[in-house]
This record gives structure tokens, C-alpha cells and sequence, in this order.
């Protein structure tokens, strides 16, 4: 009888242990990757993290400010600031590093998109800083090479022509070649700018304040397939939407964003969701987003809850996978999320 009572307290421990171990294994990251994956998953699940992308860390020497993925050449653009340090750094879309840009042209990068994936890829950098290369917005070959700026370098400014910034916040271009602009990330300047692809000036909001079509520090654009400008307007703790052909106002969206700001949108590749980052709660939130019509009232279907501290700024999808990637400001680093579905990810 003892000894049946020692097997079984023998066999305790064992399922014990296993079960420590089990659940050690899965609270770290696997591989070499050193990555912060603290996160939680509220209500309807259809992001689950990557923690095997990227393969290796250590090329994340500063602050991480925004992503841009080129989904036909599977490659991931990673912008950072910091003092002597690469401010782009190139991933492939399966971890793997590529190389990273020494570029002397860039003071300090803010927003960054792939343009024109399948003819002529391009990246476009937004510069925020206040020296000698702030103030403007680049383009680069998909190898670092600098094409051409627009603005007065280290001069901030609003004038039209020519083009003038103040801490251009984003970038956004549409497959038509026609480009959407907000400037400025906390300067003079609360506009949104509508530039055709020869960039002439087509239409602009640009007043401040919390009315219709004003702005306090936009901070993201994108367009949607019906031909919708949707805008990121941090400082007033909401979204607002604009007719891409007119410049009209459509609507805004407000009461999704009691507790902190929108700081990034994006939209899934099959423009079901939109991907709306908020910076000072960590979290990744994605909202219904409405077919042709009326924009009606934002719907927050899933929460992606990251760590205190982690601080996502803006993010990207791959338009071909849906994946998402995730700049973060407080953890240093790019976070790398995949589409879920019922059978697991995809």
C-alpha cells in the first residue's frame, strides 16, 4: 500500500514538473529571437503573433517607427531613429535580414510606404526632424538609393509652391500614382494634401481645430477601395473620412477613441477591417469598416492588448498574406502578426 502511495506521489511530481515546463517553454520567445511577446487577444481573434519573425534581433539598435512591406518582392521595410545608427533597416517577409541602410539623408524618420510594388517599388520616408534634412518628405530605390525630396530640407514651412512641411507625419499612395500627405506631427501645420502623381496640389484641408475637416496633429492617412480618405486625427481623439476625388468630408469616427488617440489605420487586403493603432493604452484594435455609403459608427470587432510599455506607433500589412507588422517605440523592435482562422494561422 506504501508503495503504491509512493508511485503515485512520484507521478505527481513528474506531471508537475512537465507542467512548469510546458508552461515555461511557451511564455518565451522561440529561436534566437529576443522580442517582447506579452500580449492578450479581445474579442473575435484574427491576428496571432509570429514569434519567430525576424529570425535575429540584434539589428534593432533604436526607436522603431514605422513599417512598410513590399508583399510581391517579400520584403519588410523597418524605419528607427537614433544617433549613428541604420535608419532603415530590410527584412524579408520570413525573418530573414537583408541590409540595412546607411543613409546620411535621413535626420529622423516618421512614416514610411512601399509605393508601386509591381512596375517601379519605391519607399517614401517621412522626416520629421528639425535640422538640415527635416522637414520633407523622400523616395528611395528599394536599395536605399535617394530618388528625390520634397520640401525645403531643414526649413519648415506651409507653403503650396512650392511644397512646404512642418514634421510631415505620413504618406500614403494610391496604385493611381495619386498621393495623400499629413503634415505635421505636433508643427505649425494640420493638413491633409492631395497631390496628383506629378505633384500638383489637387485639393487640401489644412485648417486647426476639432470642426469638420480640421485637424490637430493627423497623424495617418489611407485609401480604401471606394475611394475613401480616412485620417488618423490624433489630437482629436478620432477618425475622419474624406471623398478621395472632391476632398469632401464623409463623416468621422470618435467614440472608439475615449481613452487614447488613433495613431495609425491601415486597412486588411480584403477591406473588411481596419487596423487602428493607439499608442498610450499598447494596444492594436481592428473596427468593421463600412461598404460604399453612409460610414455610419465605428465598430470595434478585436483587441490586440500588448505589454505596457511596448508603444506601437504605425503599422503595415502584407497585401498578398494579410499579415501584420508592428512598429514599436517603447519595446525597440518590429512585431510580425498573422491572419488566424479556425484551423490556426495562415
Amino acid at each position: 500500500m506504501k508503495r503504491k502511495s509512493f508511485i503515485a506521489f512520484m507521478m505527481g511530481i513528474v506531471f508537475l514538473l512537465i507542467a512548469v515546463l510546458y508552461s515555461t517553454y511557451n511564455s518565451q520567445p522561440s529561436g534566437a529571437s529576443g522580442l517582447k511577446t506579452d500580449y492578450r487577444l479581445l474579442g473575435k481573434t484574427l491576428y496571432k503573433l509570429d514569434i519567430s519573425w525576424p529570425k535575429y534581433t540584434e539589428h534593432f539598435t533604436g526607436d522603431v517607427f514605422g513599417v512598410a512591406v513590399n508583399h510581391l518582392a517579400g520584403l519588410v521595410y523597418v524605419a528607427q531613429r537614433g544617433n549613428d545608427i541604420p535608419k532603415v533597416l530590410v527584412f524579408t517577409t520570413e525573418g530573414d535580414f537583408v541590409q540595412a541602410w546607411n543613409t546620411t539623408n535621413l535626420e529622423m524618420p516618421h512614416g514610411i510606404f512601399l509605393a508601386d510594388p509591381s512596375t517601379n517599388p519605391s519607399v517614401w520616408i517621412t522626416d520629421v526632424g528639425t535640422g538640415r534634412y527635416g522637414h520633407t518628405i523622400k523616395q528611395y530605390s528599394p536599395s536605399g538609393k535617394l530618388l528625390q525630396v520634397l520640401g525645403t530640407a531643414g526649413t519648415a514651412g506651409s507653403g503650396m509652391n512650392p511644397l512646404q512641411f512642418d514634421q510631415p507625419a505620413e504618406i500614403f499612395i494610391h496604385s493611381s500614382g495619386e498621393i495623400y500627405i499629413v503634415d505635421g506631427d505636433g508643427g505649425m501645420n494640420n493638413r491633409l494634401i492631395k497631390l496628383s502623381k506629378d505633384l500638383q496640389v489637387l485639393w487640401m484641408h489644412g485648417e486647426k481645430g476639432s470642426g469638420m475637416a480640421q485637424f490637430y496633429i493627423p497623424h495617418s492617412v489611407a485609401v480604401d477601395n471606394y475611394r475613401r480618405v480616412w485620417v488618423a486625427d490624433r489630437g482629436n481623439k478620432r477618425i475622419q473620412a474624406f471623398n478621395s476625388e472632391t476632398g469632401d468630408w464623409l463623416g468621422s469616427w470618435g467614440s472608439c477613441f475615449t481613452d487614447d488617440a488613433p495613431y495609425s489605420v491601415r486597412l486588411t487586403p480584403d477591406q473588411k477591417y481596419f487596423v487602428v493603432v493607439q499608442l498610450n493604452t499598447n494596444q492594436i484594435s481592428l473596427l468593421e469598416a463600412p461598404s460604399v455609403g453612409a460610414i455610419g459608427q465605428c465598430k470595434v470587432v478585436s483587441v490586440i492588448q500588448l505589454a505596457e510599455d511596448i508603444k506601437p506607433h504605425l503599422v503595415d500589412l502584407d497585401l498578398k498574406t494579410g499579415a501584420l507588422y508592428v512598429a514599436e517605440i517603447g519595446a525597440q523592435q518590429a512585431q510580425k502578426f498573422t491572419p488566424f482562422t479556425m484551423g490556426g494561422p495562415q
